[in-house]
């Protein structure tokens, strides 16, 4: 069982314990209303502490997640998964805690904020003299404590089950352990202002200089220069760094203090360890001395909203499938801006990573907006900033990197095959992974299906898919108005099965069709010509709207990553989690399989099969139940032609 106080009051609540800030605001609501004025209204006061400290913990976690600025000062070289994600969801549980605190205590006693001055010096060395000679002693006896026995297992040990430190981390623990906390900051606040020497500056400054300096400890990132204590070396005393404390997490009898390493001194538990590690990894910090990842995936930014659905924006929110929300509208003219600036200054850029298998792949972002690639004078800087990213991968030492939506689209750059044909020497291996994409989209596909209606025909997957589908004596409806490019793609198949293709130069044909594979982008007056009960499944970026009612609609095609993959802790646009677009999908399979030739350029359709056994082979996982049930009694290609053979 858990232990007394080790649960949060509020636990239950999920987003409505934010209510409980209800009465605060209605306080000031209030004195607004009646009074016209918010001079001296401590609810006011309170409520603005809460907005700066969640803001101050929300940069520190911008900055931390800023791969392209923070990899080579990382301390731990792990990634945050979903499930640390979860753990620490709710870490500004300790904000509203005293916050609720902070209100009982003017509540009682009213005087608390009224009539004290801006700025007091002598209020300073007070709250100062405190924070040394209390605080900091304090927390240490209290914090060893907590590591013995049952305050351990039943406490203190849910902070040290995340696996790698985050700003959240030092936020995530128990009810309890807050309390206590809260004690520990309220000392020095309270002190000073019984003491007659209270001002606004430290009612405000001290929670805000605590939590930085929290942050700072559990940021995994280091940012201190161990030239400041070479300098000054009594500093290394008075002030931790984030290799420090993460020596606590790794050797828990040792380093306890809260910022001062000279209580950690003086009670003989400092970590032999600390100021040799600090000089290594600040030494090294600027230096290229990352891993290097044997597998890129080049994406790029889809519109304004979901840029902001990525880890260094707000991480809970980059660890769910994306979707529009309300707060992404506000933000909007602000990403406009951003997007003006990356146009202008920005280059192709690290955003996530994970491992599998002890290799490490990361995913790259061409900076750039989807509309963008439409835009005729674009084209040639995207080419450039995507052929830089080929080019760095290839003097890195990555083996495989795998172009993502409209980074391979055929207008642009033939699939990836303007580059490969002018760097010939590549020692990287580029994937525009539309192979696996078409054999998921046809493994979805029911069996029993005998009539397809094909948007998107003349495109590399779309070829594929008729080709192939031809070949299971499918009859294809190719909506395209050039017979020339139908007539191309329908003698590519064998005699016997060029029958099975038939030109249509309008939905209207595609009336009796229940099946709709859309690979061009469909406005919903021309979803309006399939009939009731139509599955559309779709290659296009991004998705068709979901506007009938009485059809169904397919995801993008996908496939869920292998079941130990590590430190995967976003999702990929509108993917659920651990699931990946399947061009992604198709890199990654490249990679294990150890394939050494280059997939760009148009498909080979006879590679379709072979490509989905061996993604299946390496424990990737279809996504929908359809493509589930058929991955192992679907008859393959090959397997077609040569029952065809014999009969």
């Amino acid at each position: 069982m858990a232990g007394p106080l080790s649960a949060w009051p509020w636990e239950n609540l999920g987003i409505y314990k934010y209510l409980l800030y209800g009465p605060l605001l209605g306080k000031v609501l209030y004195t607004r209303t009646q009074e016209g004025s918010f001079k001296d209204d401590w609810c006011l006061h309170i409520l603005i502490i809460c907005i700066a400290r969640a803001l101050l913990h929300q940069l520190w976690n911008s900055f931390v997640n800023m791969l392209f600025l923070t990899r080579t000062r990382r301390i731990n070289r792990l990634g945050y998964d979903f499930k640390q994600i979860d753990k620490e969801w709710d870490w500004d549980n300790f904000i509203l805690l005293q916050a609720l605190i902070a209100s009982i205590s003017c509540y009682i006693y009213p005087p608390f904020i009224d009539n004290v001055p801006l700025w007091n010096t002598k209020g300073f060395v007070a709250i100062l003299t405190l924070h040394v000679g209390i605080s900091e002693p304090l927390y240490y006896w209290v914090h060893r404590y907590f590591h013995k026995g049952y305050l351990f297992t039943q406490y203190h040990s849910t902070h040290h089950s995340s696996p790698v430190l985050h700003p959240y981390t030092g936020a995530d623990a128990t009810f309890l352990e807050h309390l206590a906390l809260s004690t520990v900051i309220g000392i020095p606040i309270i002190g000073s202002h019984m003491m007659g020497y209270g001002s606004r500056s430290m009612i405000y400054g001290y929670p805000l200089v605590f939590d930085f300096l929290r942050c700072l400890g559990h940021s995994n990132v280091e940012v201190v220069p161990h030239q400041l204590f070479e300098t000054l070396p009594f500093l290394r005393y008075l002030l931790y760094t984030p290799t420090y404390h993460s020596l606590h997490h790794t050797d828990m009898g040792t380093n306890f203090c809260l910022f001062m390493p000279f209580f950690d001194t003086i009670w003989k538990t400092i970590n032999n360890k600390s100021w040799e590690l600090h000089k290594k990894l600040s030494s090294d910090a600027g230096k290229d001395r990352r891993t290097i990842p044997d597998f890129v995936f080049l994406a790029h930014v889809v519109d304004l909203t979901s840029a902001m659905h990525a880890p260094f924006v707000i991480r809970s929110f980059a660890s769910l499938p994306y979707q529009t929300r309300l707060f992404l509208l506000v933000c909007w003219p602000s990403v406009l801006i951003v997007m003006l600036m990356m146009w202008v200054w920005s280059k192709t850029f690290l955003v996530s990573f994970y491992n599998l298998r002890g290799r490490l792949h990361e995913t790259w972002s061409v900076p750039r907006f989807g509309f963008q690639y439409f835009l005729p004078f674009a084209k040639e800087g995207i080419n450039k900033h995507i052929e830089q990213a080929i080019l760095r991968a290839d003097r890195l030492g990555v083996k495989i990197i795998s172009l993502a939506a409209l980074n391979k689209n055929e207008a642009l750059n033939g699939g990836g095959t303007l580059f490969v044909n002018k760097h010939p020497n590549l020692r990287v291996r580029v994937v525009h992974g539309n192979t696996l994409t078409a054999a998921v989209i046809l493994n979805e596909i029911p069996e029993d299906v005998k009539e397809v209606f094909l948007t998107g025909a003349t495109s590399k997957l779309g070829r594929a898919i008729a080709l192939y589908l031809s070949q299971r004596r499918v009859r294809v409806l190719m909506l395209t108005s050039s017979t020339e490019r139908f007539e191309k793609i329908q003698k590519e198949a064998p005699l016997e099965y060029q029958s099975y293709f038939v030109q249509v130069t309008k939905y209207q044909a595609a009336r009796s069709c229940k099946t709709w594979i859309v690979g061009k982008w469909i406005t919903p007056r021309e979803q309006s010509w399939a009939p009731t009960g139509t599955h559309f499944h779709q290659f296009v970026v991004p998705p068709i709207f979901s506007f009938r009612r009485d059809c169904t609609y397919g995801d993008l095609a996908a496939m869920r990553l292998p079941d130990d993959v590590q430190g995967l802790g976003n999702c990929e646009y509108t993917m659920d989690r651990g699931v990946v677009h399947a061009c992604h999908a198709g890199g990654v399979v490249h990679l294990l399989e150890g394939w050494t030739h280059h997939e760009v350029g148009a498909l080979d359709v006879a590679r379709i099969d072979v490509v989905w056994n061996a993604a299946l082979k390496h424990g990737l996982k279809p996504v929908s139940n359809s493509s589930e049930q058929k991955s192992s009694r679907m008859p393959c290609y090959e397997e077609t032609k040569d029952s065809e053979r014999n009969t």
